[in-house]
């Protein structure tokens, strides 16, 4: 075995490097997005024996809707990308790319087995620069291809180890052979070939049997006129032992997908579920069109799917002609590898094992696959077609006649196809330009056109995305997934009665319900979404809740374990006010998935429906413990925390808030509360700091101008309040709250009656029965002396409020000024008049002052009804007139007043606040 130079290995590392350097510069596209972007596998908070008990994609392999390919080695370099670069897809791309070269070196070792060492360095520089391998490199999801491929060469090397001195049997080499073909396989399926390989090898190369002398040996044993020779039997035992590891690799492997096949439908792979003969002329016929691509790789696409190789239906269809000439030079070549010796037939019949075993899995001769045709599957096989064509060049070089022009031909096609990969990569820059590369050369599958509208409807261009899946639709009229997308994309338009339209006709596509037959092994799992969406969409109409109900309940009929259905049936029975059968729904859901944190989510919100705090919060940090990163979680815990007034608690709803801001650091929301928190530990500058950021990032924060106007009152900063509340006020004109401390203001602070008047007069104008409002248009009159005025509002703002105590009390206290007034008018004046001027202004202090300690009871009163429905008896001091008091009596009454305003406001916001965000479930399923 020839050991790779320095300078072949540098050779191969540049023409590597000129063909994939653009790769790096590509994104996450196609399948890389559920095996990277939305695969939590590759977080560091997932444990890592989730590797070992999830499939390639992220979903347990107990699931039905798994796809059963069981990679954890391959997602576990996912993990380590993730680990130092995030979703950076260079570094993804790059390593990658350093597979790529490692394979094509030790794929160079491996051809010095049966090609002299130019030959080699040929098959070898063919195979870098081979086009059809750009989806394994490219791809981010063909590492796979890329692991397996170098455990796969490495174990057939160490196989080659094996036969020692005088044919004896090294058995290190084997054990290592053995344990590389479990990592492979690990890699990806295909990698367990390998050992069909290796047998061949044994055979036929390392004993140098043919078939002919195989065959002629068997018959002198069977007419008994020989016995085995030894090595022969040494040949038996080996081929028994990487039998039995393969036997038990493949046992292990079966139970590991519990004895079930992943559910594909007809769209995946049209020829699987046709009926014969056309199911096995079609499959027959894709091995040329695999070959074909080998041979002439210039049409490449990534999807083969669907409506893109039409079915093979009769024996009289012209493409059965390919088919047998495949066939026809298969087959000789397999007769001259296995009945004549010499290197020449080692060399073949090595190729053909290269090329037909790894291909074996794919080729749905033995169990169905989710494609038709897959470039990347084809990356270990087009070593055996390197090999090939690197030895026929071999052959005419050595022709005299033939050397130059066979130096010219390989120089064309190794430059062609160089340039040819190098600009293949370009197509898988992104999403878009991907699907687009593909309806260039494929026009007939409905998927494609699907995929370019996702890619659209990423960029939120609808009415283009909509054109694309409506093509998809007349490409393959029964593809229920486009016309869910076509109903996706109507509802993104707002045009909801088309979209209901799409729907329908989807659901009308669904195959019918056959008794006793599994629903879900007849349709893929994501087309019952056709009855999530369509209920999401006409749950809008408050007439149809019970409708949609009907379809969330048809579809969990049909799939018992369909989690998604469970979910949005909790939402919307918790839109109609039944939190006990939500409850029901969300625990079914944890029966089938106790490690997803959106339900813990929903079922918190449903015990805050509940009126069960407690239970809320415990729920609430069930999901965090599930995803530390739950922005929901985060934000409405620490709601739940500060609305429980326990200050215990506040730390920790600080330090959640902090963590949520830290996530969505464009959301006011967050800011705000934090300003809240601070202003119930009595920071002050603290929040107002929070507020004005809040402020900062959502100029029109209602709540947030009015609280920090609030504090600036609180704190005697009631000046810089009025600009706040200008701004506020300029935003809601009809903010009630706002108006009233903007009067409070004015009347106490800057003594601008006439203001004060024009904001309460406002909010009766709003609202006529507004208690405080209208007592507080009564004060005004009293202020402005008018005494009658003053005395006619108070009588209406009684007969609103008869039961309120203070008004009356008030209104007695006029009437009594009234009545003294008149009497001192018929009585002789005092000599200088004064006495009767004091007596007048102190009973409007007396009133005044009055007024503001009732009415920061009154805004108590209404704070208590609005957060627990119920209304408390007064607690009022003032139960005659009330003498004149001190400035720091009048300031501590100003403090329980806007106090007692905060209050209102913040559990205002907070009952609003939690269900701003609303439950986290998906509206729309895209196909």
């Amino acid at each position: 075995m020839a050991d790779v130079s320095l300078k072949e290995a540098a050779l191969i590392v540049g023409v590597v490097a000129a063909c994939y350097w653009n790769s790096l510069f590509c994104g996450f596209v196609f399948d890389d997005v559920s095996a990277i972007l939305d695969n939590k596998d590759l977080h560091p908070s997932t444990p890592l024996r989730n590797l070992f008990q999830n499939d390639f994609w992220g979903t347990p392999m107990s699931e039905e809707r798994s796809h059963k390919s069981y990679r954890p080695l391959t997602v576990l370099t996912f993990r380590l990308n993730y680990l130092f670069s995030e979703l950076n897809a260079v570094s993804y791309h790059f390593l990658n790319l350093v597979f790529h070269v490692v394979v094509c070196i030790v794929f160079l070792k491996v051809c010095k087995l049966f090609l002299d060492n130019r030959s080699s360095v040929v098959a070898s520089l063919l195979f870098a620069v081979h086009p059809i391998h750009t989806e394994a490199v490219t791809g981010v999801v063909g590492r796979a291809e890329l692991l397996s491929s170098i455990f796969f060469l490495a174990a057939f090397l160490s196989y080659t180890k094996s036969k020692g001195p005088d044919n004896t049997i090294v058995w290190t080499p084997i054990a290592v052979t053995v344990f590389l073909v479990a990592v492979a396989t690990l890699c990806k399926e295909q990698g367990i070939t390998v050992v069909g390989i290796c047998c061949v090898y044994e055979v036929f190369i390392a004993q140098g049997y043919t078939l002919p002398a195989l065959l002629d040996t068997a018959v002198q044993i069977l007419r008994g006129k020989g016995s085995i020779p030894f090595s022969m039997l040494q040949t038996l035992l080996k081929l028994i032992v990487l039998m039995f590891s393969t036997l038990l690799l493949v046992v292990v492997r079966v139970q590991v997908i519990q004895s079930q096949l992943p559910v594909f439908t007809r769209f995946d792979n049209p020829a699987a579920v046709s009926p014969s003969p056309a199911r096995q002329l079609t499959f027959n016929y894709l091995l040329p069109v695999n070959a074909w691509l080998l041979l002439n790789p210039s049409e490449l696409c990534c999807d083969w799917t669907m409506g893109t190789i039409p079915l093979v239906e009769s024996l009289l269809d012209v493409r059965n002609i390919a088919t047998l000439t495949f066939f026809f030079f298969l087959g000789s070549l397999m007769v001259f590898s296995l009945r004549y010796p010499g290197d020449s037939s080692k060399t073949v019949l090595m190729a053909l094992c290269l090329i037909v075993l790894p291909f074996i899995p794919a080729s749905n001769l033995f169990f169905p696959v989710g494609f038709v045709v897959a470039e990347r599957v084809l990356y270990v096989p087009s070593m055996g077609f390197c090999i090939l064509v690197a030895h026929g060049w071999k052959k005419l070089s050595n022709k005299s006649v033939l050397r130059k022009i066979s130096w010219v031909c390989l120089a064309a096609v190794l430059f062609t196809h160089a340039l040819k990969t190098l600009h293949r990569n370009w197509d898988w820059e992104s999403e878009y330009t991907l699907f687009m590369s593909a309806l260039k050369v494929n026009k007939n599958n409905a998927k494609l056109w699907n995929n370019v509208g996702h890619a659209l409807e990423n960029e939120k261009n609808f009415e283009r995305a909509l054109q694309f899946f409506i093509q998809a639709t007349q490409v393959q009229p029964d593809d229920i997934g486009a016309h869910m997308n076509v109903g996706r994309t109507y509802k993104n338009l707002n045009k909801t009665k088309e979209a209901e339209e799409s729907y329908m006709i989807a659901k009308s596509l669904m195959p019918q319900i056959i008794p006793g037959k599994k629903y879900a092994a007849r349709v893929a799992p994501n087309h019952l979404n056709v009855y999530i969406n369509l209920a999401n969409l006409i749950r809008a109409n408050e007439s149809r809740l019970e409708e949609a109900d009907q379809l969330y309940r048809q579809a969990i009929s049909m799939r018992p374990d369909f989690k998604q259905a469970y979910i949005s049936r909790g939402e919307l029975l918790l839109k109609m006010n039944k939190p006990l059968k939500a409850k029901e729904a969300y625990l079914r859901a944890l029966e089938l998935d106790r490690t997803n944190a959106d339900l813990w989510y929903n079922l918190a919100i449903v015990y805050i429906e509940l009126k069960d705090p407690t239970e809320a919060l415990k729920n609430f940090n069930r999901a965090l413990e599930l995803n530390p990163t739950h922005k929901l979680a985060l934000f409405n815990s620490a709601l739940l925390m500060q609305e429980s007034g326990d200050a215990r608690l506040r730390p920790e709803a600080k330090q959640r808030l902090l963590h949520y801001v830290k996530e969505e650091p464009q959301d006011s929301n967050g800011y705000f509360n934090l300003g809240m928190l601070a202003m119930d530990d009595k920071k002050d500058l603290e929040a107002e700091a929070w507020m004005k950021k809040a402020i900062r990032l959502q100029p029109n924060f209602r709540s947030a101008l009015f609280n920090l106007a609030l504090l600036y009152s609180q704190t005697g900063k009631e000046l810089m309040a009025l600009p706040v509340l200008e701004d506020l006020l300029r935003y809601y004109p009809d903010h009630t709250k706002g108006l009233i401390l903007k009067g409070d203001i004015l009347m106490n602070q800057k003594k601008d009656i006439v203001g004060a008047k024009m904001c309460f007069e406002k909010i009766l104008e709003l609202d006529p029965n507004n208690v405080q409002g209208k007592h507080n248009l009564c004060v005004v009159y009293f202020e402005e002396k008018d005494l009658i005025k003053a005395e006619k509002c108070l009588v209406e703002t009684l007969a609103l409020a008869p039961h309120e105590e203070y008004i009356q009390r008030h209104l007695n206290i006029v009437r009594s000024k009234i009545a003294s007034l008149g009497a001192m008018e018929q009585s002789s004046l005092p000599s200088d008049g004064t006495a009767a001027t004091e007596a007048k202004k102190n009973s409007f202090q007396d009133l005044k002052e009055a007024k503001s300690e009732k009415r920061t009871t009154q805004s108590t009163v209404d704070n208590k009804e609005h957060s627990k429905n119920k209304k408390p008896t007064e607690k009022s001091s003032v139960d005659k007139e009330t003498p004149k008091k001190s400035t720091k009596e009048i300031k501590d009454i100003e403090k329980k007043r806007v106090a007692a305003l905060k209050r209102l406001e913040e559990i205002e916001r907070i009952l609003n606040g939690i269900w701003t965000f609303g439950l986290r479930m998906q509206a729309s399923v895209p196909s």
